[in-house]
């Protein structure tokens, strides 16, 4: 009886919080144990004021103050709300139907996207970068939706398309001639340095946040091969240059180890995947302080998944060629103390499962505490974002809440209880 109370006030005050202009309501909530995000500590006893979507004031709890709202998280460890550096929400899914994503109309895409988005911020991911999708520019439209309040979903930072070549690993190959897939398929597609520069402009002017390329051949991908390099220093410096002019980043979807060094010494600022890195690899990424955003519970779900389903055995065999040697790239950047965030990739596997990840980084390398901080504090930091990803004053009131200690075992964000986005409960 006492939990069905609990549950009612939750949803009470769910649906106060969103039906009261947010500079008229003020939260106050208790936490038991506090994750911060940003430091090392643990601490109890601690209160969070929240005022218009962002966090006041954080320190020991005392009365609750006039006005305000109080919420008892005290049976329960609160975190920020979680990030993760690497999704497709605006896409269909992998399946082992290559033509899946030209079936589905640029409309149906963004609300199989809008369907993504929900399960993502159920999960307790509260902030994603989206990293391309294959109908160009559906990522920007789904963003703006739940910016607008029309559907619910995470905070999107959102990339438009694919800076790809021409039959490149950002293409739709083997599904019908690449010349007559729909334009929008198509919105990154550039063969010279020229058009690459001019492709970048293209999709800053039509909304995206930052640029994703790809620099090498991709394992979901066909006719490419992922330590094959497919884009120049030259060709990645002219997107680089483009975006940083306009104060954007770039990432660079890279496996191999030449590819990653050819995108590092561009100017890129993160790298995704770099699943076939070597010593040199890491050590520069290191030195130049770039970002490396690595799935390494993807393969694990490719592998199983994919060969029940019939995925194209091409994708099955790199995904092979590359699943090992990915996790041991990942223990020795840890250990190298190379930036890294947390990258899933999710919609290669299904959207919510996105925190699936977190025990494979604490098997291969980092403590509890530093996967946490992944998808926290420091994916803030890798996407330039001062406003989200700790529980500090100034940042959106974005906290996940977990009845277990997740340092004690690291598989407990897979469940999370609650999730405030700004303020709101939301679950």
């Amino acid at each position: 009886m006492q939990r069905l109370r609990y549950r009612h006030l939750i949803v009470a005050l769910a649906v106060a919080v969103a039906a009261t202009p947010a500079t008229a309501q003020t939260i106050y909530v208790q936490a038991g144990r506090l994750i911060d995000g940003v430091t090392d500590d643990v601490r109890t006893g601690q209160c969070i004021t929240i005022e218009s979507e962002r966090i006041k004031a954080v320190g020991p709890c005392g009365a609750t103050p006039a006005g305000a709202t109080r919420l008892d998280w005290s049976g329960f460890t609160v975190l920020p709300g979680l990030i993760d550096l690497h999704t497709h929400l605006a896409d269909l899914g992998q399946s082992a139907d290559l033509a899946a994503p030209i079936k589905a109309s640029p409309a149906e895409t963004v609300l199989v996207g809008a369907r993504n988005a929900r399960m993502t911020l159920d999960a307790g991911f509260t902030s994603v970068r989206d990293v391309g999708t294959y109908r160009g520019l559906t990522d920007v439209t789904l963003r703006n939706a739940i910016e607008r309040g029309d559907v619910p979903g995470p905070r999107m930072w959102v990339a438009g398309a694919y800076v790809t070549i021409p039959k490149g690993g950002g293409e739709l190959n083997g599904v019908m001639p690449n010349d007559q897939l729909p334009p929008d398929m198509r919105l990154g597609v550039a063969a010279t340095p020229e058009e690459a520069a001019a492709r970048t402009s293209f999709l800053l002017d039509s909304g995206a946040d930052f640029i994703k390329t790809i620099a090498t051949g991709a394992v979901l991908a066909i006719g490419t091969e992922p330590g094959a390099v497919e884009l120049s220093e030259d060709y990645l410096r002219a997107v680089v240059e483009v975006a940083h002019a306009r104060g954007k980043k770039v990432t660079a979807h890279a496996h191999g180890a030449e590819g990653i060094k050819i995108a590092i010494n561009a100017g890129v600022d993160s790298i995704e995947h770099a699943s076939l890195a070597d010593e040199e690899a890491l050590r520069l990424a290191k030195a130049r302080g770039t970002w490396l955003a690595m799935d390494i519970y993807n393969g694990t779900y490719i592998d199983d998944v994919g060969t029940k389903e019939g995925w194209p055995e091409e994708y099955l065999r790199k995904n092979r060629e590359t699943t090992d040697a990915q996790r041991a790239a990942f223990r020795r950047a840890v250990e190298l103390g190379v930036n890294i965030g947390y990258a899933t990739d999710a919609g290669v596997y299904p959207h919510g499962l996105n925190a699936r990840q977190f025990r494979n980084m604490v098997k291969y390398g980092m403590t509890p505490m530093q996967a946490i901080q992944s998808a926290t504090g420091r994916a803030a930091i890798e996407m330039g974002r001062g406003d989200i990803g700790a529980i500090v004053p100034g940042r959106y009131a974005d906290m996940v809440a977990v009845k277990a200690d997740p340092l004690a075992d690291i598989a407990v964000p897979e469940k999370i209880d609650h999730v405030m986005k700004g303020g709101v409960i939301v679950r």
